[in-house]
């Protein structure tokens, strides 16, 4: 029996895979979708030892075709997605560990191009069924992802501070 929804999460949030080594995707979360997605490219299906595994490069950001990732994992299925208009289409089934709200547990995704959607991932409702209550009204519970300071952006701030106190 799954531990009673006790956390909240909003419409959208930041999540980790970190078995694929994503440390970052923003995240829909999606009470109307079964099924999780993420976002997938050039994949590749083969056999190894009589298991068939995936190949598959991820583009964690949102608007942004120059970071990329590349992951590898075994295929645990092969599914039948109906997407909201109506095509269905087969995509393979990986298990992931998902990492959100300080709380990490294995989830399924589906592997898809989703180019054309506004998210890299999609979170369904099997994924946080018995963990959250959805905010349909509110975004980034858990928070946004530290961004990387650029070595020239510490070097020009260390310049400001002590620019600040000289001037004290």
């Amino acid at each position: 029996m799954a531990k009673s929804a006790s956390l909240v999460i909003g419409w959208r949030e930041w999540i980790r895979l970190p078995d694929l080594g994503i440390r970052s995707v923003k995240a829909k979360v999606d009470t109307g979708a079964r099924s999780s997605s993420l976002h997938a490219f050039d994949i590749k299906i083969f056999e190894r030892v009589g298991r068939t595994f995936v190949t598959f490069k991820v583009h964690p950001l949102q608007r942004n075709a120059k970071k990329t990732v590349e992951c590898e994992s075994e295929v645990l299925d092969f599914r039948q997605i109906r997407s909201s208009t109506g095509h269905a289409q087969e995509r393979p089934v990986i298990r992931a560990t998902i990492s959100v709200l300080g709380d990490e547990w294995p989830i399924d995704l589906t592997l898809a191009n989703r180019d054309e959607m506004g998210f890299r991932m999609l979170l369904g409702r099997e994924a946080v069924r018995g963990r959250f209550l959805v905010d349909a009204g509110k975004s980034f519970y858990a928070g946004r992802p530290k961004k990387k300071q650029a070595v020239k952006t510490r070097a020009a701030a260390k310049k400001a501070k002590t620019t600040k106190r000289s001037k004290k």
